[in-house]
């Protein structure tokens, strides 16, 4: 069976094939059972037939033709006629004694001439009650149907009765009314006399067998079906356990794809399995802006922690650090101990100007995320908050995917990426210094000042850093944190806050100064 099915679904036109041929063959079988059908019909009229007639010649030449020949007197047509020679049987014994003879000879037709005036010498007959009622329906309404047609039988053998009225001639009126015998005396030519009953039987099964090519077509049809059902039943089963099975490894492979991706940006995340990009060692040549930050002090800082708070408090800053990071759509390469590397331009890119602002406006928000985050853990009794240094270059470098056919890691290569950790090095806590070619293309959005050229390990040319001071436009800046300077200085953006918020500073400023302008008091 299963080879069956594999047939059919790899040549779907030979089941087509087959219901052409089931379509074709129905009308066909019809036909084909018609003809049978009614030669069957013919057959067994010709046979009925045929065996009324038999009977019909052989008590005509018994009951009347012999005793005829064989009598010397003179031939009456009398109702006792086997009581006298020569005599021949009336039309009303002759159907009775006919009736009989065909019943006997044809099992499947039954003649019969029933009346309520009988002779007296002959017994009564025993009419149905459809009998009665036809018998004064023909007399009530001599001028209306000329039969009466009655149907009965079971579901095995059905039977249709024929009757007919006998109607009085004037030979039979004289005969009847001057008989000594005779019930009645005042017939009138044209009075229903008797009832002519004929009564033919047939068994079902008899027709059944006529429909032997559609039993043959609905037997095969039905072979066909209950092999095609048990056929799809299985397949059915089949593809089931395929879809559990299915089920099963899509969650699986979901529970897994979930996994790996904590250990890839989105973005890669994303091309992998979208088909963009395959698992085999490759690289190509980009300008990207890459990204690159650390604590502080990072080990003075938390020489004093546990091994559990460490791991939540540097979990906590790393899931900061790359919400933030996601929300700008930068690509994170690794974690290194307390660093961050991440890069924008690949796999997806705005162009070199949107991809360095982009991570401009990021290093800025994390380090505004950072500031919160240092109220925050002070509150917790941290006593030295982390305070990130960050650095960016952008420039070309190699990225794809590095290392064995085994383990590979997708990653950047080159020396301005370097140039990026080199800048991050020099950069003062909570600071973010960018080579000229980043700054090129951000200076239009933030405050930066040149600091003084330096030579990098690994990078031949002089650099000339930028430190960023503040923000010009404050559209993109996200910060609503004031910023403390040198002294007491104060430098706040009201824009950047809301209106409660400005309210409250604009009171406690005018509050500050109303303090300050009163006059000291005399010592």
């Amino acid at each position: 069976m299963d080879h069956f099915g594999r047939f059919l679904l790899a040549r779907p036109y030979w089941l087509v094939v087959v219901v052409i041929v089931a379509l074709v063959g129905l009308p066909l079988t019809i036909w084909l059972d018609l003809r049978n059908l009614s030669d069957e019909t013919l057959r067994r009229q010709a046979t009925s037939l045929n065996g009324i007639i038999t009977s019909v010649r052989s008590y005509y030449a018994t009951n009347v033709v012999s005793r005829v020949v064989n009598s010397q007197a003179e031939t009456q047509a009398l109702h006792n006629y086997l009581d006298v020679n020569g005599a021949i049987p009336i039309p009303a014994t002759l159907s009775l004694e006919l009736g009989a003879e065909i019943g006997a000879v044809e099992g499947d037709v039954e003649y019969r001439f029933v009346s309520d005036f009988t002779f007296a010498n002959r017994p009564p007959h025993k009419l149905s009650e459809f009998e009665r009622n036809a018998l004064l329906q023909f007399r009530t309404e001599p001028q209306g149907a000329q039969f009466v047609v009655n149907s009965t039988g079971n579901a095995w053998n059905r039977e249709i009765t024929l009757m007919t009225p006998v109607v009085m001639a004037g030979g039979c009126v004289s005969c009847h009314n001057s008989h000594a015998e005779s019930p009645k005396t005042d017939w009138k030519v044209g009075d229903v006399r008797a009832l002519q009953t004929v009564t033919v039987r047939q068994p079902v099964a008899l027709n059944l067998w006529s429909f032997k090519w559609l039993l043959l077509y609905f037997a095969a049809a039905g072979t066909m079906g209950l092999f095609f059902a048990a056929m799809q039943y299985k397949l059915a089963g089949s593809f089931s356990r395929m879809n559990d099975e299915l089920t099963a490894n899509n969650e699986f492979l979901a529970g897994i794809s979930l996994k790996i991706s904590k250990y890839l940006s989105p973005q890669v995340y994303k091309s992998i399995f979208s088909g963009e990009k395959d698992a085999s060692i490759s690289t190509e040549r980009k300008k990207l802006t890459v990204f690159f930050s650390d604590i502080k002090d990072f080990t003075a800082t938390t020489e004093r922690m546990q091994p559990e708070e460490l791991t939540a408090l540097l979990n906590e800053y790393f899931t900061e650090m790359s919400h933030i990071a996601e929300a700008h759509g930068a690509t994170i390469d690794k974690f290194i101990g307390d660093a961050i590397v991440a890069f924008f331009g690949d796999p997806e890119t705005k162009g070199t100007t949107e991809d360095a602002r982009a991570c401009v406006r990021m290093a800025l928000e994390m380090q505004q995320r950072l500031a919160d985050l240092g109220e925050t853990w002070k509150e917790k009794g941290l006593e030295h908050p982390f305070r990130a240094r960050m650095g960016i270059n952008t420039g070309f470098c190699n990225v794809g995917n590095f290392g064995s056919d085994e383990r590979m890691d997708y990653t950047i290569i080159g020396a301005e990426a370097n140039l990026a950790a080199r800048l991050e090095s020099i950069a003062e806590p909570g600071g973010i210094v960018l080579s000229y070619e980043t700054y090129a293309h951000v200076r239009d959005i933030i405050d930066a000042e040149p600091m003084e050229a330096a030579h990098f390990k690994g990078i031949a040319r002089e650099i000339i850093p930028y430190h960023i001071k503040k923000i010009q436009v404050s559209e993109t800046q996200t910060s609503k944190i004031p910023q403390v300077e040198d002294g007491d200085k104060l430098t706040v953006d009201l824009t950047s806050l809301d209106e409660p918020t400005r309210a409250l500073m604009r009171a406690a400023i005018r509050e500050a100064l109303t303090k300050a302008q009163q006059p000291e008091p005399a010592g």
